[in-house]
């Protein structure tokens, strides 16, 4: 009798250690799994864009950073689920720009804009509204003005980039993909270059210069960026400085002209040089229509009300142009410029056009349809 109780005892107290272990497992357990989700959601983005692939992968940023996580295309089984890959993705479905609001009501405050071809990943979701996350915003979106699952991870591609960094401080960009061929440029940990594509044998391609370079795959990071949104603080910062830029050229214009020999510039001369430096990182070898073509675009985002209203603006919005950001923009404006990038930037400032009313521009091969000008093809 004692044996029997004995045993039943030890059975109930293993029993009890066995329930007070689930119990104490359970919720060490759940706020692991809630530190990942928070982890995701919270994660630091870049100020020129939030860091995906078009299959809503994120790649984690430091604040201000361009350098982020690689997100290999290859990682991506393209017989997959694509409708758990691009789960996290959200695009904007807008024609000029939406409203996102610090709760989900129309009635609430405005945190920002989502523009035209902007992007993000979902918080989220309650009753027809989405937090995201775009680049420094965060807020809530109706549903009915964006793009989710596979047709947000379609327009992503469309309207996406990838930019190459080097994992070394410096890495030799090449003229041929062959590490005997001659050294262009250098990349470096901070600076970035458009992907062309992956060459194979340890080989992607890159556009450097406005030339089709090559760098070794094994040294370097590839991040997919798409447009931000913008917070309404620095929507506000961005429109006092336009402000004062207006006034200070305003000022400039009605103070006596200098002597010739002191070589004064005006506001329009700097605007149409930062013009032509673009046009020349851009399409500096490429015939003189994909010179304007280029020029264009920037032109018709000005006059466009999904984009902001001056050269300026335009030119160093969040996410657009790679030379903008990777300072060879700011090495060429204030270097030599070519005599047909200048003649081509005062042709476009006069109206001049060879890609109709186009907005984008990318390599030839990356977009179906649009108008084709040597090795870009516009839309």
């Amino acid at each position: 009798m004692f044996s029997i109780i004995s045993k039943n005892a030890k059975t109930a107290c293993i029993h009890v250690v066995l329930l007070m272990l689930a119990f104490w497992l359970l919720p060490q357990t759940a706020a692991a799994s809630a530190g990942v989700r928070m982890s995701l959601s919270t994660c630091a983005t870049s100020g020129v864009g939030g860091v995906l692939s078009p299959a809503g992968h994120l790649a984690a940023l430091s604040v201000g950073e361009e350098k982020g996580t690689a997100v290999d295309p290859e990682d991506m089984d393209p017989e997959g689920d694509m409708d758990t890959l691009a789960g996290d993705l959200v695009m904007a479905n807008v024609s000029v720009a939406m409203n996102v609001r610090l709760e989900p009501s129309e009635s609430s405050e405005k945190v920002g804009y989502l523009y035209k071809d902007c992007g993000g990943r979902i918080i989220e979701q309650r009753d027809g509204w989405t937090r995201l996350q775009s680049g420094d915003l965060v807020g809530w979106a109706n549903d009915d003005y964006l793009l989710f699952d596979k047709e947000a991870q379609a327009l992503a591609a469309e309207v996406g980039v990838q930019l190459v960094s080097s994992k070394e401080d410096a890495l030799a960009i090449r003229e041929a993909p062959d590490e005997d061929s001659d050294t262009v440029g250098i990349i470096t940990t901070s600076g970035i270059v458009d992907m062309i594509s992956d060459e194979g044998d340890g080989w992607i391609s890159v556009s450097y210069d406005d030339r089709v370079c090559y760098v070794q795959s094994e040294y370097v990071t590839i991040d997919f960026r798409i447009d931000a949104g913008e917070t309404m603080e620095v929507i506000r910062k961005r429109e006092a400085e336009e402000k004062a830029r207006k006034e200070a050229a305003e000022e400039k214009a009605r103070k006596p002209k200098l002597r010739e020999a002191q070589s004064a510039v005006d506001a329009d001369t700097d605007e149409t040089r930062l013009l032509a430096a673009l046009i020349q990182c851009e399409a500096g070898n490429q015939p003189y229509e994909g010179k304007v073509g280029v020029g264009a675009v920037v032109l018709n985002r000005v006059r466009s009300a999904a984009y902001a209203n001056t050269i300026y603006s335009v030119i160093y919005a969040s996410g657009q142009f790679t030379p903008a950001r990777n300072g060879s923009l700011a090495a060429r404006y204030n270097g030599s410029i070519s005599d047909s990038c200048m003649q081509a930037a005062r042709e476009v400032l006069a109206g001049a056009t060879t890609v109709g009313t186009a907005t984008h521009f990318r390599r030839v091969g990356s977009h179906e349809g649009g108008i084709v000008i040597g090795d870009h093809v516009f839309w």
